[in-house]
């Protein structure tokens, strides 16, 4: 199996569950497991598989279990996890999933979006209930003079769009993530819808791509404002874009997670449905266009869930989990793998910074910054059999900062190598990038045709 050279830690989520689904079968000794992730409106998330019988490995029951636990938790969303099959792993999951336990940061997180108590429940067999899935239709909408906005976590962006036909486009650095007076966010989104609006005749409605999670256009949870003191300014955050587009003369607004975006602004440009879109910039954005053509209602917050099943995996900062997505398909997996390899960044450079210095090393033709690249379409290549689990994939488009240059194209075909040699059964899965100025702004594109046709 083709493996990552600099990261020789890595152990893919899909091989860890073939070798325990080998294990269990090799024991004669298994027992059906199911797990059920709930959100709101009744909706729900089934996933079974075999596992050890109580007390014949329980250690790495519990692991798998919490592993697949967090990530349909991750992808779905929701505040309840029940459990059949196995009281052990459900005792265990019901102890990880409070706020003093494991998974205290998935519980905290969870309980802001749906805003109400996280729990972990028993089923018997006969309770599990069916699956009950959920299809609404976004975006596509280009009629009238439209901004489009992408909040990125090193950069901003803005496009006037006028009857689908872009008129000006414009990216601008920023420090959300840095900063804990939110004025600053309001100030710096409020601009750049100012300036996208001095470039058309008049302003018809507004849509926003915006890393996090968004209810009625009410900013539940996104790391933009990680800085910002929740107690002192919760509410003056959660509204800040509807106050924004009160400002801009109380026009029609539609926020969305930046991840669903990158999906449709693939499904637009294919004119296909089953697009799972990965943006690869200060974190990994994950969205998806169903075959319906429209989202699931899921969270795919992939930045959080685990693709890397090794106890030894690079740790994230801010969930304090170990081998989750955010540091293998972002900037942070650019860095990470170029100190791997020796390379000393100079002191006091910003990750964005760092990316850059590595962007330049890969433009002159660098064996390390070649490398980090490769590793990143390997990491990618073990990762699309995990996550299709999940997704029906018919297209994967990838954007985002990290695929910019001649990076990205190193990405792409290394991934699509080991696909094909690994994975033979996804080696016609469609897997492109958007022309290289798409791939800067093409987000915030799609985001203006996310508002419903009013004019």
């Amino acid at each position: 199996m083709k493996m990552p050279v600099l990261d020789k830690n890595f152990y893919p989520m899909i091989k860890a569950l073939k070798d325990f689904d080998a294990e269990v079968k090799k024991s004669g000794n298994g027992v059906k497991v199911t797990l059920v992730v709930e959100r709101s409106g009744g909706y729900n998330y089934l996933y079974s598989y075999d596992a050890f019988a109580d007390g014949v490995n329980d250690a790495l029951n519990f692991r798998i279990a919490e592993r697949l636990a967090k990530t349909i938790l991750w992808v779905v969303g929701g505040f309840k996890i029940s459990v059949a099959g196995s009281k052990s792993i459900y005792e265990y999951l019901k102890k990880a999933y409070t706020l003093q336990g494991l998974r205290a940061f998935d519980v905290d997180f969870m309980s802001g979006v749906y805003e109400k108590p996280f729990e972990v429940e028993w089923l018997e067999n006969d309770q599990i209930p069916e699956q009950k899935n959920c299809s609404m239709k976004v975006g596509g909408y280009l009629k009238g003079c439209r901004i489009g906005f992408d909040a990125g976590g090193s950069d901003r962006k803005v496009s006037a769009v006028i009857d689908g036909e872009v008129v000006y486009s414009e990216e601008v650095v920023w420090n959300p993530k840095t900063t804990e007076d939110p004025n600053y966010h309001y100030n710096e989104i409020l601009t750049a819808m100012k300036t996208a609006a001095s470039k058309m005749p008049r302003v018809d409605c507004i849509g926003v791509s915006s890393a996090g999670v968004y209810v009625d256009n009410k900013i539940m949870v996104a790391s933009l404002f990680i800085k910002v003191d929740k107690q002192k300014y919760g509410d003056f955050v959660k509204n800040m874009y509807i106050n924004v587009a009160k400002e801009m003369g109380n026009v029609p607004l539609e926020v969305a997670n930046d991840g669903d975006v990158t999906a449709l602004a693939g499904a637009i440009d294919l004119n296909d449905n089953e697009v799972l879109g990965i943006a690869m910039g200060t974190s990994e954005a994950v969205g998806y266009i169903n075959s319906n053509g429209g989202i699931n209602g899921w969270l795919s917050e992939l930045a959080f869930a685990p693709v890397d099943f090794s106890e030894n995996a690079m740790q994230d900062e801010w969930s304090g989990d170990f081998g989750v997505g955010c540091k293998y398909f972002s900037q942070d997996a650019v860095i990470k793998l170029a100190e791997y390899g020796g390379f000393k960044f100079e002191e006091g450079l910003t990750p964005a910074q760092k990316l850059k210095v590595i962007q330049a090393l890969m433009d002159k033709g660098d064996e390390l910054a070649k490398q980090i690249y490769t590793d990143i379409g390997i990491y990618l290549a073990h990762t699309i059999p995990f996550y299709a689990m999940f997704y029906d994939i018919k297209h994967m488009l990838l954007l985002g900062r990290v695929m910019g240059g001649k990076g990205g194209d190193i990405i792409l075909a290394t991934c699509k190598e080991v696909l094909a040699e690994e994975y033979p059964e996804f080696a016609a899965l469609d897997i492109g990038l958007p022309d290289e100025n798409n791939r800067r702004v093409g987000q915030s594109i799609a985001a203006a045709s996310l508002p419903a046709d009013r004019v």
